[in-house]
């Protein structure tokens, strides 16, 4: 039988970012299951997944969470009750105490940080590391690459010296992007040549995000190995993974609906109410080709084949292309797949575009409206 996307979800508004409950449920058992079985913490990246209406569910199954600035670890506490796991590539004074009143562990990226701060966040009681840059990667796309000759980010082994600086209670290293558990285990096998030293002198160790844990074929068994023969070897210390799309992969959609469709040189150009550019940066930027339901993510002979098109004026906003079993048709839905994780957190209204509504659908697959945007949100920003 032949499928065309006409409206699935007509009680939805368009375009609409959708998480889908039950999906996050599946997520969050599972990662609760690796810390349970291999006595780590998993905590959740705000960076990756700030879809904070869910964030008392998530606290119902991770140990918290972490955030990269005032705003993620602020949103935290207020939404997700939680002191935060902190860590930036340097902090700002007019910011630092309020930021620590919401910080439980924080990470410096360099000693002259720790020097200007380090002080501060101990008389706050708050556990202070160090991001360590281990020089080795498996990270094909060098933006997603923080081992890049001239990174930033993190000390490496030669800046230390022989031992830590005084109060340092923690390493932080975060050198994965959408890995598995194999390159986690690479990546162990160096930390440990480099700092297996200093290992034994310290508390925690944060092994950062990037652990694609709950995608199809990831081997957790395998993780919860690598993680339970590191625990055997550093009993002293408590190991942390902080995921940010782990926890929103593959939970939710972004609704939208076909505008116009163009016919230019022997293609058809399906124009969305949406922006590849704006509401979905990570598929130009990484880039990925987003899945799209009812359609063929490459095109098929003898199928109707259209490529999709963004709302903005920037001649990149589009992707494609992909086939269908029946032609479409102005009006119609177009379901964008696996939009909950790293788009929320980059949407802009770039041309005066307006962001996508916010929503879910619960458990027993009611839709539940949370926000909806205007021209208030466009102005605010400028």
């Amino acid at each position: 039988m032949n499928i065309r996307p006409t409206e699935v979800y007509p009680t939805i508004p368009s375009p609409c970012f959708v998480l889908e409950e039950n999906l996050l449920l599946n997520n969050l058992r599972l990662l609760q299951r690796v810390q349970q079985e291999a006595g780590i913490e998993i905590i959740c990246a705000l960076k990756g997944f700030s879809f904070y209406h869910e964030f008392p569910l998530v606290r119902q199954y991770l140990a918290g969470a972490t955030a990269s600035s005032l705003h993620e670890a602020r949103l935290a506490y207020e939404e997700m009750q939680v002191k935060c796991h902190v860590y930036s590539p340097a902090y700002l004074e007019k910011e630092f105490e309020e930021l620590a009143s919401y910080t439980s562990h924080l990470s410096f990226n360099s000693l002259n940080q720790y020097q200007q701060y380090y002080q501060r966040a101990a008389q706050q009681g708050i556990s202070c590391g160090i991001r360590i840059n281990p020089e080795y990667a498996e990270v094909e796309t060098d933006m997603y690459n923080p081992c890049v000759p001239g990174s930033r980010l993190g000390i490496r082994r030669s800046d230390i010296g022989e031992t830590l600086p005084e109060g340092i209670e923690g390493l932080h290293s975060h050198t994965l992007c959408e890995n598995d558990s194999f390159v986690l285990e690479r990546t162990l096998a160096v930390i440990d040549e480099k700092f297996g030293d200093l290992l034994p002198k310290i508390k925690w160790l944060n092994l950062g995000g990037g652990h694609l844990i709950t995608r199809e074929d990831y081997q957790v068994d395998h993780l919860i190995s690598v993680l339970t023969r590191l625990k055997a070897k550093y009993p002293n210390l408590s190991i942390i993974l902080e995921p940010g799309s782990a926890v929103g992969w593959q939970t939710g959609f972004l609704k939208s609906t076909v505008l116009d469709i163009v016919h230019s040189a022997g293609i058809d150009v399906a124009i969305l109410d949406v922006s590849f550019a704006a509401h979905m940066p990570d598929t130009l930027e990484m880039p990925y080709k987003p899945r799209i339901r009812f359609a063929d993510s490459e095109p098929v002979a003898g199928k109707p084949r259209y490529r999709f098109g963004g709302m903005t004026c920037l001649a990149g906003d589009y992707y494609g292309d992909y086939s269908f079993d029946e032609p479409l048709q102005i009006g119609d839905e177009i379901i964008l797949e696996d939009m909950i994780h790293y788009t929320m957190v980059k949407t802009t209204t770039f041309n005066g575009v307006n962001l996508p509504s916010i929503g879910k659908l619960d458990r027993n697959q009611n839709f539940v409206l949370f926000k909806s945007f205007g021209y208030k949100s466009f102005k605010d920003r400028l």
